[in-house]
């Protein structure tokens, strides 16, 4: 399930000291805060860090009490983040302590979701002495790239 959108932005308040409780924010600056979440996602998103976050097609397209279906263990480094994003703009100095939970939350959801790229080897590339095949044509490289379907890290290929 996740949490809302609403949740993350209400808590990144609370991390710079905006709390509900004690101040009402206004329409446009959960606008603000909506944006800047949907900034920083899509960036991370851009990384290769896809936890599930449902980015709009644009800014207008956006919906404060929509369930992201993030995992929990995203949420840290989610309010952190998005925490020191928004400080600046409320005149708001971050503490050190939510700087080094932002660090520590970002290094374990990448160290969990980054994904190095794939390579192949190039069809110049000589096969070695090991690598012969007795039951097909022998050819001294390897065998050629094979280029692959693309579809993005994210999307899943369905066949029919």
């Amino acid at each position: 399930m996740g949490w809302t959108k609403r949740e993350y932005i209400d808590a990144a308040f609370t991390e710079i000291g905006l709390a509900n409780y004690t101040f009402d924010m206004a329409p446009e600056q959960y606008t603000a805060a909506l944006r800047r979440l949907d900034t920083m996602m899509s960036e991370w998103n851009a990384r290769g860090i896809r936890i599930g976050y449902p980015l709009p097609l644009s800014p207008s397209q956006s919906d404060l009490d929509e369930q992201t279906g993030v995992p929990d263990g995203a949420n840290e480094a989610i309010v952190t983040n998005l925490a020191i994003r928004i400080a600046p703009s409320y005149g708001k100095n971050v503490m050190p302590q939510t700087m080094t939970s932002a660090r520590s939350a970002w290094n374990a959801i990448y160290a969990r979701t980054a994904k190095s790229p794939q390579m192949q080897y190039s069809s110049a590339l000589p096969a070695g002495a090991g690598n012969k095949l007795w039951n097909q044509f022998y050819s001294p490289f390897v065998s050629p790239p094979v280029d692959p379907l693309l579809a993005g890290d994210d999307a899943a290929i369905d066949y029919e």
